[in-house]
């Protein structure tokens, strides 16, 4: 776990990882159904701690804060759903399954998309509102870290 406490700064190093790890999977030959598995379940795994902790501590900071990340938020935690039900199906399936790198795929589209939206749109109000960062994040990493653990 990353020693940074500022909540932007922690979710943006979250979403650099994941782009990273999509884009490994990408590099990932056909042959290669054991690594593709293994870093599909490390994407799912760092995507569905970056979700929690994000619903449970983030975005609430911010709603009460912000009048206007109000439909950046709503639209963030439709996005979420649409991610942790193909996380799902990922999870119960094989990389030898016929759409399992379609999966991987959409997911990662979905997550650039949302994450152009968070950096672009959603953080920037986030500094304006006034937000305590170095306490969100804090709380955050703490969070996290007892997620992880109970995975």
């Amino acid at each position: 776990m990353s020693k940074q406490t500022d909540a932007i700064s922690m979710l943006t190093a979250d979403h650099r990882e994941v782009a990273t790890m999509f884009e490994q999977y990408e590099g990932l030959g056909d042959r290669a159904k054991a690594s593709k598995k293994k870093l599909a379940d490390q994407i799912c795994t760092a995507l569905t701690l970056h979700a929690a902790i994000e619903e449970e501590i983030f975005y609430p900071a911010l709603r009460e804060k912000s009048k206007e990340a109000a439909d950046l938020l709503d639209e963030a935690l439709v996005e979420h759903a649409g991610a942790k039900d193909l996380i799902a199906q990922l999870q119960e399936a094989d990389p030898e399954d016929d759409l399992y790198d379609a999966k991987v795929k959409v997911l990662g589209e979905q997550i650039e998309h949302h994450v152009k939206e968070e950096e672009g749109e959603m953080f920037p109000i986030a500094k304006k509102a006034g937000l305590d960062m170095a306490a969100l994040g804090s709380e955050m990493a703490m969070r996290k870290d007892e997620l992880a653990a109970a995975m």
